[in-house]
């Protein structure tokens, strides 16, 4: 089986680097990063020393690698393929004192942590930088609760909920990142993000998606084409549209348009 890499870096603050790979003989000799590492395994398993100490990264977990810190990596199963999706994130993403928990606890046994570094995957293969912003930030609030043993933070501020809700409802259809609503409202993305899922029960990401989807209704029901659609209202493309419209309302947008006209 012949190796497959993909690489390249997407415009998300913080994120530096996203890399796709299938390997089947490959092995990592020891080296270090200069970011922080979050590893998902799709298909098989890796075996790596971190600091010299042996770890076994499986479907079931994430694995977080701290910077400047050394390690290798190869297949835990010889003569067996792994799958690997990775997420290289700068050294301000999470705190220095982090480092050294992350060491000792770099395996991540939890599912919504899992679910939600694949959230982010999701939405960088679909274009939806905010939805990948918005998810990232929910990844290091978990990576920090793992690392610290805290339990999930329930701090909620509803003013501040609302004037990101009022933020987002002016930028609908031109879109706003989550550093640019961080500075316009003077509050951290992480606050931003918990104290709107607390307030409305869902993410900014969608709450912005779900109006771009009922525009999208609006404008497919006045006889506008799904292409004209999607740029219309903000979505990356046709494709970035469908997805989410089928995802909203159970049927394609094109599918949609000709069940109005009947």
């Amino acid at each position: 089986m012949a190796d497959r890499v993909r690489a390249w870096r997407p415009d998300v603050p913080h994120l530096r680097e996203v890399l796709h790979a299938e390997f089947t003989e490959h092995a990592y000799p020891r080296h270090t990063h200069g970011d922080w590492t979050v590893l998902l395994i799709d298909t098989g398993a890796v075996s790596y020393a971190l600091d010299r100490h042996p770890h076994t990264a499986e479907p079931t977990t994430v694995t977080l690698l701290p910077p400047h810190v050394t390690h290798d990596g190869r297949s835990a199963r010889e003569g067996h393929a792994f799958r690997k999706r990775v997420l290289y994130l700068d050294e301000t993403w999470l705190p220095l004192d982090a480092v050294g928990p992350s060491v000792d606890r770099p395996t991540v046994v939890r599912a919504d942590v899992a679910a939600t570094v694949r959230q982010v995957h999701g939405a960088l293969a679909g274009g939806d930088v905010f939805e990948a912003e918005s998810e990232l930030v929910r990844v290091q609030d978990l990576l920090r609760q793992h690392l610290r043993g805290l339990a999930p933070s329930t701090t909620s501020d509803v003013p501040l909920a609302r004037r990101l809700r009022s933020l987002l409802d002016e930028a609908v259809t031109t879109g706003v990142t989550l550093e640019e609503a961080s500075r316009t409202l003077d509050a951290h993305p992480s606050h931003l993000v918990r104290s709107f899922s607390h307030a409305f029960g869902l993410p900014p990401h969608r709450y912005l998606t779900g109006r771009r989807v009922d525009l999208a209704r609006r404008m497919l029901l006045d006889g506008l084409r799904p292409a004209e659609v999607a740029v219309a209202v903000g979505f990356h493309d046709q494709a970035h549209l469908t997805r989410h419209f089928r995802a909203v309302l159970g049927t394609t947008p094109g599918a949609f348009a000709r069940g109005s006209r009947r």
